[in-house]
């Protein structure tokens, strides 16, 4: 890997090492291309994602496979009612030496890892839920007054289940709002399904190999945020579109003003501009464009954006809102 190459000879390798991890992936996950393609994408822009989806789809077995595939250190941390922050952040503990001195001494817990998996993370109060908005935003964790970073690249990827919402806790907008993506894992295919019962019961499951450490990472996360451009009138579309997000807005359609509590944070924004850069290169190109910002929309915003009660009693989906402020919002104005 030579940093100092022209960009489309790095961005070539970019996309080979990119097909690289998705084959290893796929080397244990069956099918979700696109959820694989967007778990990736958080990856190397350095945002953390949300998966939601029916048990048994594999969510919790992606996070695993990308620890395998990625030389980065990983935690799993299983979210429970009575789960408490120290038991997530780590804490003092008191030790006693081989003279009888007594000392407080540090105790990581799991977060101090390059790869958190918070499982279920909506059935923790927000008490403990909110243990991860320090780590999520700052890449620190600050108990008893001492702040401690953490070892980059780190990146969090929740997973909830969206129908079983007895005994859990929804998640606060200001933490929904430090996940780049949410992600909905589609229910798999007959062909899909077939290919999953014949590794899972024969005893011959796949494991993902080693294709990329930490520091090349790093190199693929700079190329992508500082070298790939976007154009104004790109830029502009997508302000124009969170925008139109947000009731009473002079780019809001008529569903928005009736449907809309809250619109969209501007790191909806910057989520929609980072994701379009990732497509544009591995399309083969270093402008962002106006499909790249709109492959990006759902998955950025939908946990951004917040719906009335008149929505629910209308059963009207977020993804269905979006749609319309899609269809709403003209490239160029």
């Amino acid at each position: 890997m030579n940093t100092n190459a022209p960009l489309p000879e790095r961005a070539a390798e970019f996309r080979t090492r990119f097909a690289a991890l998705e084959t290893e992936i796929g080397k244990v996950i069956v099918g979700q291309r696109d959820t694989v393609r967007g778990v990736l994408t958080c990856l190397f822009v350095g945002g953390h994602v949300l998966l939601e989806g029916v048990p048994g789809l594999g969510k919790t077995l992606l996070v695993r496979t990308l620890s395998d595939a990625l030389s980065l250190s990983f935690n799993r941390i299983q979210f429970t009612p009575d789960l408490m922050p120290s038991d997530i952040t780590g804490t003092n503990i008191i030790t006693e030496s081989a003279d009888g001195r007594r000392d407080f001494r540090f105790q990581t817990g799991p977060l101090f890892a390059q790869i958190v998996l918070a499982d279920e993370i909506n059935r923790a109060t927000p008490k403990t839920q909110s243990a991860l908005l320090e780590a999520m935003q700052e890449h620190s964790v600050t108990v008893a007054g001492v702040v401690r970073q953490l070892e980059e690249p780190f990146f969090v990827l929740a997973t909830q289940n969206p129908i079983e919402q007895e005994g859990t806790y929804p998640l606060p907008e200001a933490q929904l709002d430090r996940f780049l993506f949410k992600l909905l894992v589609p229910f798999t295919t007959r062909d899909e399904l077939m290919t999953v019962l014949d590794r899972t019961t024969k005893g011959d499951a796949g494991r993902a190999a080693k294709v990329m450490d930490g520091e090349e990472v790093g190199v693929w996360r700079h190329l992508i945020r500082d070298e790939v451009m976007v154009p104004t009138p790109v830029k502009d579309y997508a302000v124009r579109l969170l925008l139109a997000t947000h009731p009473n807005s002079p780019f809001a359609v008529p569903e928005v003003n009736r449907f809309v509590r809250a619109g969209a944070s501007p790191r909806g924004a910057q989520a929609m501009l980072l994701s379009a850069k990732v497509r544009a290169v591995l399309d083969g190109r270093f402008n962002a464009s106006f499909d790249d910002v709109k492959a990006a929309v759902k998955p950025a915003l939908r946990h951004r954006v917040l719906l009335n009660f008149e929505a629910q009693a209308e059963n009207m989906a977020t993804d269905a809102v979006l749609e319309l402020v899609l269809n709403g919002v003209k490239e160029r104005e």
